[in-house]
């Protein structure tokens, strides 16, 4: 049946959050620094918690400094359904990734309340730490799920050489605590995620909203090619061992790689170059690059990384160059819970929205927690598919179309079908 009019969530009221959490954080540039465990970010929980409380929900933080609403609903024991993802930034972000999940959560909650419902089980909002990188990224997520380590405690740092431990402890936190996060899987039905696309194929499309199937994994390495510094006026083109001119024709080949060994979901960048001694009148003799790879399947992730070996294995025999790499990450890729997903999309048929089923090209806290529950994802556009800048955003009435799809994917799965995994989708 459709969701009528009065059980619509209220734009108005969640544009005037997306606003006001806009101001904590801002500076000059027009950009948001709400960076994880900053002043700015600590604000923005507080803010946050205020108005979780504001609708009735029990809040607590726990030891990552999570942010968590919870109402418990008519079997306070039975596993709770989450939602929620976000509220930390980039540096000179803009006012949607993320955050847009958390408060289009909190705004299905209020709205749900106020017509008088009451959920069968537990309904939990959450607004995890880091999950933009700031120490590594998903650290908030990660410690929910059990991955935190004292070695992640101890180890992890931002670019600037700052310790995730010391920043945790200027903002009046016990990081080992972080280690105390660990929900039992047993306690959690489900997850569910509101995101903007951050790509051009939802707004390019002309389409509301997108029923995310996969969440890609992605492999980041460093590459190191080592060749011999030289002056560029006295060294003849035929004598160099040139390591930029390796650089040059790995990323020539890199089309190639993944027209033989990848995917129409396979993506590879070159992010970052780094050229020693770095000099405009000398040949580089060392170049250092980054090489970011993602596919929603792991066996075609592992050929990409196979068939990237032997390239730079060829191109450093021809260019009498050595290489190395250093494995920075591997994510794995992760697929949605197929009833779950099935239940988005009933949700976005009975709103009326324009959708597709498409996959993730980028990674989020769901792809942690699909490891210890099912989760399910809802993309609205990105105008233009510009993300992580002051020029993000989306249509009002897009964010208004992909509210009202997770509001009815919570309604159905926590207020009318089940509870519990027993019952439910998991």
């Amino acid at each position: 049946m459709k969701v009528t009019r009065e059980q619509e969530i209220s734009i108005d009221r969640l544009s005037e959050n997306l606003r006001e959490l806009a101001e904590i954080g801002r500076q000059e540039d027009g950009g948001l620094y709400r960076m994880a465990f900053t002043q700015a970010d600590m604000d923005g929980k507080d803010w946050l918690e205020n108005k979780m409380k504001e609708i009735g929900l029990e809040t607590r933080r726990d030891g990552a400094c999570n942010v968590i609403g919870r109402w418990p609903g008519r079997q306070p024991e039975a596993p709770a359904l989450l939602i929620g993802s976000h509220i930390d930034t980039v540096p000179c972000a803009g006012i949607l990734d993320g955050t847009l999940g958390v408060l289009s959560g909190l705004e299905c909650l209020r709205s749900l309340k106020e017509e008088g419902l009451e959920p069968l089980s537990p309904v939990e909002l959450i607004a995890f730490s880091d999950e933009e990188g700031r120490f590594g990224g998903m650290f908030g997520s990660q410690a929910l799920a059990g991955q935190v380590t004292p070695e992640t405690i101890h180890g992890a740092a931002d670019l600037d050489g700052v310790k995730l431990s010391d920043a945790m402890v200027r903002c009046g936190l016990d990081p080992w605590e972080a280690l105390q996060a660990r929900r039992d899987p047993e306690s959690i039905a489900a997850y569910l995620e509101l995101h903007i696309e951050q790509g051009p194929v939802l707004f390019e499309a002309g389409e509301q909203v997108a029923v995310v199937e996969a969440i890609t994994g992605l492999f980041k390495w460093t590459v190191s090619l080592f060749g011999e510094a030289n002056h560029a006026g006295t060294t003849p083109m035929p004598m160099r061992r040139d390591a930029f001119m390796g650089v040059a024709d790995f990323a020539h080949e890199l089309p190639r790689v993944l027209d033989e060994n990848g995917s129409e979901r396979s993506r590879a960048t070159i992010g970052r170059v780094e050229l020693v001694p770095g000099s405009p009148n000398t040949v580089p003799g060392e170049a250092r690059f980054s090489i970011d790879v993602r596919d929603t399947d792991e066996a075609v992730m592992q050929e990409l990384a196979t068939a990237i070996r032997k390239v730079l294995s060829a191109i450093a025999r021809r260019r009498q160059l050595k290489f190395s790499y250093e494995e920075e990450s591997w994510i794995h890729p992760v697929e949605c819970e197929s009833g779950l997903v099935d239940l988005v999309e009933a949700a976005a048929q009975d709103c009326g929205v324009r959708y597709r089923r498409m996959a993730s090209g980028a990674a989020h806290d769901a792809q942690i927690m699909a490891s210890v529950c099912p989760v399910a994802m809802i993309f609205v556009p990105s105008k233009d598919g510009r993300s992580h800048s002051p020029a993000e955003w989306t249509a009002l009435h897009d964010i208004e179309a992909g509210a009202r799809v997770m509001r009815r994917a919570v309604e159905q799965y926590a207020f009318e079908v089940r509870v519990g995994k027993e019952e439910g989708l998991g």
